[in-house]
């Protein structure tokens, strides 16, 4: 046996072709090598930009003697996280059913036929702080796995059944009714979770929680309560002014590491950017802050200077390590400031919190907790210039190192976000980069059946497409196609959720498998609607199914959509802190703003109702441009309905009701203000 990685295109388990452990990519060969060589499987699970990936592999994967053991008691087995999601959701899961905290590295053990009998994440060289030695656990796990058969059996089958059962939906009786009554109770109990002082959700480590604040944002918009927006205005705000923000190139860190956002964990990576500022978007139609706006402008330059690839498409993660330390490109010492700014550097520290002594491991994480409003408008614009100079230091540092495959559901998840940015902002380039990485994926990560790959990277499409990949996709091609007009991204939607129906769909439980039918047999199907580093599948779903029936009138997919709610609210009752994405959609299926405006897209007036759309934050508005309603299907509201006085008019749509027509900006603003004024609080 030898190490098989050097074949392999994952940045990720390059970094491991030259470990003296003998690894094996995941694949039907290498469990059946462990079936006839008799031996458990050790499976490692990580990323390119993980640190504490990076760290267990320094200790313990590069050390020979460890190696030694690994090879003669284990068959080895490396998997990308990012490349093999499915892989990885299902032995996190079996982790947590274990009663351990999951994360990266997973180290799980497994016999000869995949399912996990025992397992945790990173594992120290030696005995320390509580945990076992890495070596003391290969040799523990090896003897039972010899000579107590009948435990690994036991753990083994309890496991299997438990992945089991939480496939399976709840008995009719236990199926909550979800309202839009339940849906302010549930924004409420997330609420109490947020953190009243420095903002966010929950404590230390503390992360993004994207979807939870949207929810909440939601219920603010449709109940007028203030300390909701605050809420999350407060988190943004925290997240922007804080060290999780790289203050001089811009984009998102991946969490923080303590309460008050300061410290992260310094990988960027691209999903996260593309949440954080899908919401910074959504809350900056209403409050017009100009630090969200900074904070956007800065991530898309960050985004379209570093993680776009030569195919068009989105790099996946920028490491948190370089040079073998963790946040090295990012920190810095209050000399190396004074040296850079000169007479510049006392006022930049004082903004930044730059100190002699270091605010995080004797070196400086830049920040502005201590000045999270903005100050004047000439004290900003002076600050910009000493940023640069930094920005332009620090580029002739060793860079961290750069994951650039092309992971096709977190392109899906940017190119949405980049294109509706680009329209509020009036930044045609921003659509256009959106478009051209949208091609990226349709062109590289597309089989000529129109099925979808999940992973690109040196000229090589990898691995079936996931659910993920078919509703992000689909999703962005939504959200292109009401941006554009364009045909062709309705097509494209409507095509992959064909896809999703014929070779993903439940048809004994509904909802949507996470593989497919003819995708790789894992020891589980998994299914479920649960938000993890990324919107769940199912949840994402329920928004593209609801526009799919609103922008076309086709019944099929608001079955479908019902199907899918029917299926995962049994959740409600047990659960439904993971849920977040499918409570939000859930409004769209339910409460949908339908925006029809009758006249041609290129249209002067056409365009000025659409730039009405930006002044108000609508994130289940549904957004239909028409030359006439001839095509709506018959039930629909806006069936028959016309231009008023021969101008492009638009129509406000809600359930089965429109409102009256408004051809004028005026009308059409005054029309939106009534529609979504605020209830009393």
């Amino acid at each position: 046996m030898k190490n098989l990685l050097g074949a392999e295109t994952s940045p990720y388990l390059l970094q491991h072709q030259d470990n003296p452990v003998h690894w094996q990519p995941w694949s039907a060969e290498t469990l059946a090598l462990a079936k006839k060589e008799g031996k458990p499987i050790l499976l490692s699970v990580g990323y390119a930009a993980c640190h504490w990936c990076h760290v267990m592999a320094h200790e313990s994967f590069e050390n020979d003697a460890t190696a030694a053991l690994m090879n003669d008691l284990f068959i080895n087995i490396k998997v990308d996280r990012e490349e093999r999601p499915d892989i990885d959701q299902i032995y996190q899961t079996a982790l947590a059913l274990l009663g351990e905290q999951g994360g990266w590295p997973l180290t799980m053990f497994l016999n000869s036929s995949g399912e996990p009998f025992w397992g945790g994440t990173y594992f120290p060289p030696a005995n320390s702080y509580g945990r076992p030695g890495f070596q003391n656990v290969l040799q523990t796990v090896s003897d039972i796995f010899r000579n107590e058969p009948e435990k690994v059996t036991k753990n083994r089958d309890a496991l299997k059944e438990a992945l089991r059962n939480l496939n399976r939906g709840g008995l009719d009786g236990d199926r909550p009714k979800l309202t839009m009554e339940v849906l302010e109770r549930i924004a409420a109990r997330y609420a109490e979770e947020a953190d009243p002082v420095h903002g966010g959700i929950g404590s230390a480590p503390k992360f993004p929680q994207t979807y939870v604040l949207e929810n909440i944002w939601r219920s603010y918009l449709r109940t007028g309560d203030a300390t909701l927006s605050e809420i999350v205005v407060k988190a943004l705000t925290a997240m922007s002014q804080g060290g999780i923000y790289d203050h001089l190139g811009g984009g998102f860190a991946r969490y923080s590491t303590d309460t008050f956002w300061l410290a992260p964990h310094f990988e960027k990576m691209l999903y996260d950017n593309a949440q954080i500022l899908d919401l910074l978007l959504i809350v900056h139609h209403e409050t017009k802050s100009e630090l969200f706006e900074e904070r956007i402008y800065e991530t898309i330059r960050w985004l379209l200077r570093e993680m776009t690839t030569l195919e068009g498409g989105f790099a996946a993660t920028i490491d948190a390590d370089s040079e073998g330390v963790e946040g090295k490109f990012y920190v810095w010492t209050k000399n190396e400031i004074d040296e850079i700014l000169g007479d510049h550097a006392p006022h930049f520290e004082e903004v930044y919190g730059v100190v002699p002594e270091g605010n995080w491991e004797n070196t400086n994480i830049l920040n502005r907790l201590k000045y999270p409003d903005r100050l004047d408008i000439e004290a900003e614009a002076a600050l910009a210039p000493w940023r640069q100079k930094l920005f332009e230091r620090r580029e002739t540092r060793v860079r961290p190192g750069l994951d650039d495959k092309v992971l096709t559901d977190w392109n899906g998840l940017m190119i949405a976000t980049l294109a509706r940015a680009g329209q509020y902002f009036g930044e045609a380039h921003w659509i256009a980069a959106a478009e051209s990485a949208f091609v990226a994926i349709t062109t590289h990560s597309t089989e000529e059946s129109g099925r979808l790959s999940h992973s690109f990277r040196l000229g090589r499409a990898q691995h079936t497409g996931l659910l993920d990949d078919y509703a992000n996709m689909a999703r962005a091609a939504l959200a292109l196609y009401e941006i554009t007009g364009k045909g062709f991204y309705l097509e494209r939607a409507e095509q992959w959720v064909d896809i999703l129906d014929r070779h993903f769909w439940d048809n004994n439980g509904g909802g949507y498998f996470y593989t497919a039918d003819d995708a790789e047999a894992l020891i589980v199907r998994s299914k479920n609607a649960h938000d993890n580093a990324v919107p769940a599948g199912n949840g994402t779903m329920l928004e593209v199914l609801a526009k799919l029936h609103l922008l076309t009138g086709k019944r099929e997919p608001f079955e479908k959509a019902t199907g899918l709610l029917r299926c995962f609210s049994a959740e409600l009752a047990r659960n439904f802190f993971p849920l977040a994405t499918l409570l939000n959609n859930f409004e769209t299926l339910v409460n949908a703003r339908q925006v029809i405006i009758i006249g041609q897209r290129s249209d002067p007036q056409a365009i000025d109702l659409i730039n009405v759309l930006m002044d108000f934050s609508l994130p289940s508005k549904v957004v239909n441009v028409l030359e006439d309603t001839s095509n709506l299907p018959f039930d629909h509201p806006a069936k028959g309905k016309t231009k008023l006085d021969g101008k492009a008019t638009a129509y406000l749509c809600t359930g089965p009701t429109c409102s009256l027509p408004a051809n004028s900006v005026v009308g059409f603003a005054s029309l939106l203000k009534e529609a979504t004024q605020h209830a009393p609080a």
